[in-house]
């Protein structure tokens, strides 16, 4: 099984927490800006599911325009962080793909896309929510955090083959979040109303948390992987 990794770049590298019985679900959690795989691998074991398997890639390192083009783990270029800044648009597609790759990794080892969650922190759930919505496989659920949806001018059209117009959404962001404000959060998830089911969306936002996590968030997440993972 180790040998087909080599194929697939960001899951050789990938920290994966294994399921403690046999697993039938995973998620794939894509971390923010600047980070590694290894916070949120940390934090999805605090909220752990026996058959779920946690997959958290690393970011390849690039130059960031927005921290001066210096070299960091960015899913994609950052030029700015308003709904209106321009947008890497080359950068955020080939970072769909890689994370394509990953689910049809999966589904080829045997969990089906339906028991499959993509989620993501800040920038990491930027390209969770960009993914899923133009992603043909039928995913379990999207977990976005603190974050955005890329391109967005380009929705609903660019959703048109989506498999994920009623896939379950959980956002979540701080109401205290000065890096990603609360404002951009709520702006997307009524971008999601035209594109998603809004019976499926979710939108919590936790007072006084700034750019992060809290126990309460981890615990929605929790509820959420549970919900749309069910034991089977």
């Amino acid at each position: 099984m180790c040998g087909n990794n080599m194929s697939v770049p960001l899951l050789a590298e990938a920290v994966t927490v294994s399921g403690t019985e046999r697993e039938t679900a995973a998620v794939i959690f894509l971390h923010g800006l600047g980070d590694t795989g290894h916070s949120w691998a940390d934090a999805l074991s605090s909220v752990r599911i026996p058959y779920v398997k946690y997959i958290c890639p690393h970011a390849p390192k690039i130059p960031v325009t927005l921290n001066m083009r210096m070299v960091m783990p960015s899913w994609f270029d950052l030029i700015g962080l308003s709904p209106d800044a321009p947008e890497d648009e080359a950068g955020i597609k080939k970072a769909t793909e890689n994370i394509k790759a990953i689910i049809e990794h999966e589904i080829k080892n045997g969990i089906p896309a339906h028991r499959i969650i993509l989620g993501g922190f800040s920038q990491g759930g930027a390209l969770s929510l960009y993914t899923a919505l133009t992603c043909q496989h039928k995913l379990a659920g999207v977990i976005a955090l603190s974050c955005w949806l890329p391109l967005h001018k380009t929705f609903p059209q660019a959703a048109s083959n989506s498999a994920n117009k009623d896939t379950p959404i959980l956002q979540c962001h701080g109401d205290a979040d000065i890096m990603i404000p609360v404002r951009f959060g709520a702006l997307t998830h009524e971008k999601l109303k035209t594109i998603v089911s809004p019976m499926k969306l979710q939108f919590k936002t936790y007072p006084s948390m700034s750019h992060g996590s809290c126990p309460q968030e981890m615990a929605a997440v929790k509820e959420f992987i549970e919900k749309t993972l069910p034991r089977i």
